[in-house]
Parts: C-alpha cells; structure tokens; sequence
C-alpha cells in the first residue's frame, strides 16, 4: 500500500483494473487468539486492497478475559457491541479522568485516537464489532510496556520497589492482548526456590 488513512472518495479503486476483490470471511485472518472463545479476527486493506481508510476486527470474550489496556497510535475506534454487555474504560488525557461505559447489544462507544482503554465482559459471553479509521491500525499494548520497561525505572519514576514490580510483572512474559496470559510464571518455581508437597499443599523453602 503506499497510502493509507483516511480518503473522501474511490479514487484508489481504478476503473480500468476492473471490480477488485470486495469480500473476504473475517475467519480466515485471525488478529489474536487466546483460546477459541477468545478471539479476535481482523480485516484490513492488506486482505482487501480497496478498503483504504478503514479496518475491522471481530472480538470475541468470556467473563473472566479482558481486551487488555492499550492504545491506536494511528486511529479511532468505534466499538459496537453484537452481543452480551461489556464495560469499556477509557482514559481521558485531557481532562486526566477514567471513564467507564457499561453497554449492551446495540449500544456503541466512541474511542479517541491514541486514548488509553480497555474491555471487559459482564456477560458470560460478549462479542464485538470494532470499526478504526486506518486500514492499518496499529495497537500498543499494555503488556509490552510493562515487561520492556526495566523495574528500576518504576523504582526512580513512581518510587515503587523494583524487585516487587519485577515479581508481580513475571506472569507478562509477551504480548498479551487478550488476557489473562495463559500460563503464569508464579507457577513455576524458581532456580533459587526449593518447592515441597507436604499433605498435598506446596510449600516454598
């Protein structure tokens, strides 16, 4: 692609070229997939060259997994839920507020460029369609700030321990995008840990 973003007509659909590709099943481009009921599938000018300035993903949770903090760099982002009722919380940077929106079938909310947000099922099952107005969209996760950002330097900026942010921050090993990641690093003792079962109960010595 050498533009993107948005355009105000169909200037990037030749009409010598013919009808180019309009359809493509969101199913065949997976975007994330924790498990398979927590997923999302993405649509982009990449699987449909004529989608300049847009691009679609189809999120899919259960209760107890969140769509983790991040933020678009490059786009809005429009979500409207298909079903079930989801929180999704917002960071206002502006007025330094958080917002949470509690909405349900057919109810939409309007995200801001590069605005700090989130979402979280209240239903068992929640599915969401989710519209940006880049047909690249980028996404900065939560959990690559975290684990890149050395624990001393929330030592020096926040005054919070560095060894305590680096144990409560082991769990976040990638990127996590759906979470909670799947497997925690807690778990799994370590080399300087001794773990015994006594009446089928782990100690750590």
């Amino acid at each position: 692609m050498t533009k993107s973003g948005f355009v105000p007509n169909n200037t990037n659909i030749k009409k010598t070229s013919g009808t180019p590709n309009l359809f493509i099943d969101s199913k065949d481009n997976i975007f994330f997939e924790r498990d398979p009921e927590n997923i999302a599938y993405k649509v982009t000018s990449t699987q449909i060259p004529a989608m300049v300035g847009g691009a679609f993903v189809d999120l899919h949770l259960t209760k107890g997994n969140i769509r983790e903090p991040h933020w678009h760099p490059n786009a809005w982002e429009l979500d409207v839920v298909v079903s079930g009722e989801a929180i999704i919380s917002i960071v206002n940077p502006n007025t330094i507020t958080l917002h949470n929106y509690r909405v349900k079938t057919g109810q939409v909310v309007f995200i801001p460029m590069a605005w700090w947000h989130w979402i979280r099922p209240v239903t068992e099952k929640l599915h969401l369609h989710l519209f940006f107005n880049n047909d690249q969209f980028e996404s900065a996760e939560g959990s690559d700030m975290l684990r890149l950002t050395p624990p001393e330097v929330f030592q020096l900026a926040y005054g919070v321990d560095a060894k305590e942010i680096a144990d409560a921050l082991l769990p976040v090993t990638e990127s996590v995008v759906i979470g909670p990641p799947a497997k925690s690093a807690r778990s799994t003792p370590r080399a300087n840990e001794i773990s015994i079962n006594i009446n089928n109960k782990s100690i750590k010595i």
